[in-house]
């Protein structure tokens, strides 16, 4: 038998007790991500949080945080909803994992999903994230038109493992894993016409991928009418269309699903993150009968995809009692209306303060985009390194209302310009309020902003260096 590497015993649940936060610093360090370490250290965002509940958090020392973040859309009923846990506990004496048998709530779930998505999609395949079911529907769309294109937007998101990656907008994230997947063409977001120029350019195009509202873009909304032109254009060439609901899905901007507001139909359909009821890991794409048949309508293909987790007991009663709650306490209208009001106090905010550039987004996804000026803050300190640095504009205001303010944010992956606002859909008024006081606070301390960028930079720069060092 092979002996452990070290002489120190397996660590358990227990130990969580008998070790501070440094320490727990050191292990994420040495065994998981030492710069992610270094990030949130120098960003003032090294919290240990110890317990959640609804829109809040604590850390170790019981000091309270609003989180209007919400897991980048993944929480939309708050952390630890009790209705929930509760759902999950009444299933844990049944079978998590059996393959050889067709899972109940699988059934029941997959039926849900089917009336409350747009259109005729019926036939959902179950998987345990984002990325998978973006993955999942890539193979839908090939085998089912027999066509290897898929078009995507400059600017999105689909994730990061291969297939969904080869479909995401943004070069930082692909340079270092070429070749990636051939036969992908990228348009312009929002662009009817440079869509309608690449349909008629190519004729081998499976299908077209598009985020209702581009996430990590920026939160981007594209211009009305665009997706009721994406519809009409896929249908016209007999391209699939697929809609990326993961971040916009289940009530997030006061609709079921993004597509809803003008009336599309997508061929195949991508959700996660919030399905889970913020407890468990469960994504899903759900497609058209016809569309699923062409491609795995046969006993020769039906099991061409699968997953080994997809769809588990757990999972499944997770969701299940999301979209219950969603539904039962009037949730997504709701959303519809906190959206309005937070998105009318933030536009006043922006005849008051010059930094503060764009206010725009849907229901409770929300986007904030602020002056690149607080560049030539840290320009002179900074010199060769002023790209780099841009990546952390947001993350400095995010610094601020975290440390200031006991707000928890984060800025968007392919726009580090933006703040994203993404609370629990269960935010109160006057949680929106404290927000909007505390930005105006952030924003009027101008002097104080330019303080924490400088020291910030000094920080990062200094971060780089050890870097090169080691």
């Amino acid at each position: 038998m092979r002996h452990l590497k070290t002489k120190t015993k397996l660590r358990t649940l227990k130990d969580l007790d008998s070790i501070d936060h440094r320490e727990i610093e050191e292990l994420y360090r040495n065994y998981i991500n030492p710069y992610f370490v270094n990030l949130l250290r120098l960003l003032g965002l090294n919290k240990r949080f110890v317990r959640a509940e609804g829109n809040k958090v604590w850390d170790s020392s019981g000091r309270e945080y609003l989180d209007f973040l919400g897991a980048y859309g993944a929480i939309n009923l708050g952390h630890n909803h009790k209705k929930v846990i509760e759902k999950i506990i009444e299933v844990q004496e049944r079978p998590n994992l059996l393959q050889t048998v067709t899972n109940p709530l699988a059934a029941l779930l997959a039926e849900n999903l089917a009336a409350i998505t747009p259109g005729d999609l019926q036939y959902s395949f179950f998987c345990n994230s984002g990325a998978e079911a973006v993955e999942g529907a890539i193979k839908l769309a090939k085998i089912s038109t027999g066509k290897p294109r898929i078009i995507y937007c400059k600017g999105s998101f689909h994730g990061k493992s291969m297939g969904a990656l080869s479909i995401t907008g943004r070069e930082k994230y692909r340079k270092y894993f070429n070749p990636l997947m051939p036969a992908t063409t990228e348009v312009a977001f929002g662009s009817k016409e440079e869509l309608k120029d690449v349909f008629n350019l190519y004729d081998d195009i499976a299908a077209f991928i598009v985020e209702p509202i581009q996430g990590e873009g920026g939160i981007i909304t594209p211009p009305e009418g665009y997706l009721k032109e994406v519809r009409r254009l896929c249908s016209e060439k007999g391209i699939l269309l697929i809609v990326d609901e993961i971040q916009t899905g289940f009530g997030r901007t006061g609709h079921w699903f993004a597509c809803d507001e003008e009336g599309i139909n997508p061929d195949i359909l991508c959700m996660a993150k919030s399905l889970g009821g913020g407890i468990m890991p469960i994504g899903a794409y759900i497609a058209s009968k016809k569309v699923w048949h062409k491609g795995y309508g046969s006993i020769d293909r039906f099991l061409l995809h699968t997953s080994t987790f997809g769809g588990n007991t757990w999972a499944c009663a997770a969701a299940l009692a999301a979209i219950e709650t969603l539904n039962d306490d009037n949730l997504i209208a709701e959303t519809a209306h906190k959206g309005k009001y937070f998105i009318k106090r933030l536009k006043a905010l922006m005849g008051k303060h010059p930094i503060l550039v764009d206010v725009r987004g849907k229901g409770l996804m929300i986007g904030l985009e602020f002056d690149e000026g607080l560049n030539s803050i840290t320009r002179s300190i900074i010199k060769n390194h002023t790209e780099t640095v841009r990546e952390y504009i947001g993350g400095m205001i995010a610094s601020s209302l975290v440390n200031q303010h006991g707000i928890i944010t984060a800025y968007t992956l392919n726009n580090p310009k933006v703040i994203r606002i993404e609370p629990p859909l269960t935010v109160t008024y006057q949680e929106i309020d404290y927000f909007i006081n505390a930005l105006d606070l952030v924003m009027v301390n101008l002097s104080g902003l330019k303080s924490l960028a400088f020291q910030t930079a000094k920080n990062l720069l200094g971060s780089f260096k050890k870097g090169r060092e080691a």
